[in-house]
């Protein structure tokens, strides 16, 4: 009974989706491309040139029961998240350093000029030669958010309104509620900016990472046994899980920051 009510809720549910205009129209778009995919396969007729989506998701289906797959997804996801969450870490801290001291600020600058002009290939393998592939996502993942998180960041604390700052030296408001009420509104828009071009970079620059170190047990990894076995269908199924993780990951990363956005409106407002 309970299985029958919990059936019809989620039908119900799929009914209201489909339902609004933008839903339909967005699964209208897949649909479309999806179509256009299996005609090209279809024309091309080679599964090793281009698979049908059919295959993949057949290919798919047999990889998810798998337990090296959810071994490989939770290997790589670690290690990404941990390198994307330590670089807003070291970006803000950094930000903030150099915001009071100009000092710092010029030291830096020649740092992350090399670190946005350098390839990602040429600090990929220098992290190979220094400390081995068992850490490279965490650290390329890092290395290459870090000077969106710090640019961003350091550009929203240096926008901030003077007027409102010395309003707040002339009423004697304490250096933890200027940071509160004063720096991090100003801030935030900038920093959900760098998260949303952070998010997607980390997740390309990681897993370019682990194909050229190879890291045991990596999607990495998986992704580079499917070119030497000339597995087109693991390849896409590999590439259509690394797409989805990316696009859950950064729906929730921004959900959890907008959540404390509101939540920090509602603080001021009381």
């Amino acid at each position: 009974m309970l299985i029958q009510i919990q059936l019809e809720e989620n039908f119900l549910k799929m009914i209201s989706i489909l339902s609004d205009k933008k839903s339909r129209q967005k699964l209208a778009v897949v649909l479309f491309w999806l179509t256009i995919w299996q005609i090209a396969s279809i024309v091309i007729g080679h599964d090793l040139l281009l698979v049908s989506p059919i295959k993949v998701a057949k290919t798919l289906l047999l990889l998810i029961q798998e337990l090296s797959f959810w071994s490989a997804i939770a290997y790589t996801f670690v290690r990404i998240v941990c390198g994307f969450l330590l670089s807003i870490l070291i970006g803000i801290l950094l930000a903030a350093l150099s915001a009071a001291s100009g000092i710092l600020k010029a030291l830096l600058a020649p740092f992350f000029g090399v670190v946005k002009s350098v390839p990602v290939v040429s600090f990929i393998i220098l992290v190979l030669i220094w400390s081995g592939n068992s850490n490279l996502s965490i650290v390329i993942s890092f290395l290459m958010v870090l000077p969106i998180i710090y640019t961003n960041v350091l550009e929203g604390i240096e926008r901030t309104d003077i007027k409102l700052l010395e309003m707040a030296h002339v009423f004697n408001v304490s250096f933890l509620n200027i940071i509160k009420y004063i720096y991090i509104p100003s801030c935030m828009p900038y920093f959900l900016s760098a998260c949303k071009v952070g998010l997607g970079l980390c997740w390309k620059s990681g897993i370019a990472a682990e194909v050229i170190g190879l890291p045991t047990g990596s999607i990495g990894e998986k992704l580079y046994q499917s070119k030497i076995f000339l597995s087109t269908a693991e390849l896409f199924s590999w590439t259509i899980v690394i797409i989805t993780i990316s696009f859950l990951f950064e729906k929730l990363f921004l959900w959890f920051l907008k959540r404390i956005e509101k939540k920090l409106e509602r603080s001021f407002a009381l």
